[in-house]
C-alpha cells in the first residue's frame, strides 16, 4: 500500500467535497466506482480516516492553521493549499504513526504538483510555524 499515493487521493477527494459540497461517503462511493486507479495501491482506510477526521475536527484543524499564518486570513487562501494544509495538519495532531516531518514533507510535495509556484513555501512556514508553537 502506497500511503503517499493514499494522500494523495484523499487530497482531490477533500478538493471535491470543498467544490461539490458532498459527503465523505459520497465521495468514497464515486471514487472507487468511477477510478482506473488500481485500488490495490491504496490505503482505503488511511484515505477514510484522513477525510473523516478532517471532518470530524475542521474547527480545530481550521484555528490551528489559522493561529500559524502570518498576516493571512483562512479564508484568503486556496481552496487547494487550504485541503493540503488540512491534512498535515490532522496527520501532525491526529495520527500517531506519521511523524511531524513526513506530514510537512508530504504537504510540500502535494503544493509542488498542485498548487501555484509560492505554495510550498508558503505552506512550510505555516507548518513550520505549527511544529515550533
Amino acid at each position: 500500500m502506497n500511503r503517499r499515493k493514499s494522500r494523495e487521493i484523499a487530497m482531490k477527494l477533500l478538493f471535491e467535497m470543498t467544490i461539490n459540497k458532498e459527503d465523505y461517503e459520497e465521495i468514497l462511493l464515486n471514487f472507487k466506482e468511477n477510478t482506473d486507479i488500481n485500488l490495490e495501491d491504496l490505503d482505503f482506510q488511511y484515505i477514510k480516516n484522513i477525510i473523516n477526521g478532517i471532518e470530524e475536527n475542521k474547527e480545530e484543524i481550521d484555528n490551528k492553521i489559522q493561529e500559524n499564518l502570518k498576516n493571512w486570513k483562512l479564508s484568503r487562501l486556496s481552496k487547494i493549499d487550504i485541503t493540503i494544509l488540512r491534512i498535515s495538519t490532522y496527520e501532525m495532531l491526529y495520527t500517531e504513526d506519521v511523524p511531524d516531518k513526513v506530514a510537512v514533507n508530504e504537504a510540500i510535495e502535494l503544493a509542488k504538483k498542485y498548487s501555484s509556484d509560492n505554495s510550498p513555501s508558503f505552506i512550510n512556514g505555516v507548518l513550520g510555524n505549527m511544529i515550533k508553537g
